[in-house]
């Protein structure tokens, strides 16, 4: 068909009509194939009883089908068990993939905020607590010393007492 062309409605309800009927072909086919399948495994694996015999090839006959049976509901046990586990599984993974999927990460924007508004923020507004730093630090004052030419001549005069101290070290080495 063209792409200009559009389908008419008689004919779209034609097409599909013949696709229903061909699909129930094939269900009808699958149905008989599979049905064929079992019975062949079932004449296969299930061979029909041999009942002519005394008692105790009937009783012996009847011990070997219970144990046939518990060994299949075993394995149909534990069939059943890895479904239910493998489950399980599939829906924890779904979970984490809706989970995954559900939350995006926001972009974040930077915040200015002072060290009280976050120390309030983090211990609730019940926490009164201040970070002023500056109240803490010493009070310090600048004292101005009066240098005058006086301090220039001291060394002079200090001489003789740090000569006593050179003779003290002189005298202990």
């Amino acid at each position: 068909m063209s792409e200009g062309k559009k389908m008419t409605s008689s004919r779209r309800h034609y097409l599909k009509s013949m696709m229903l009927q061909i699909a129930a072909n094939w269900i009808e086919q699958d149905k008989k194939d599979t049905a064929a399948a079992k019975e062949a495994y079932m004449e296969e694996n299930c061979p029909a009883p041999n009942l002519g015999g005394d008692q105790a090839a009937l009783v012996e006959l009847c011990r070997k089908l219970h144990s046939a049976i518990d060994q299949v509901d075993d394995v149909r046990y534990d069939a059943e068990s890895k479904v239910q586990k493998a489950d399980k599984e599939i829906e924890e993974l779904k979970l984490k993939v809706v989970e995954l999927a559900g939350v995006k990460k926001p972009a974040l924007k930077r915040v200015r905020m002072s060290a009280d508004a976050m120390l309030q923020a983090l211990l609730g507004s019940k926490h009164k607590v201040t970070m002023d730093l500056r109240a803490n630090l010493k009070q310090v004052r600048k004292e101005v010393k009066e240098e005058t030419t006086e301090a220039v001549g001291d060394w002079r005069k200090n001489i003789e007492g740090k000569a006593d101290r050179k003779k003290m070290f002189e005298t202990s080495s």
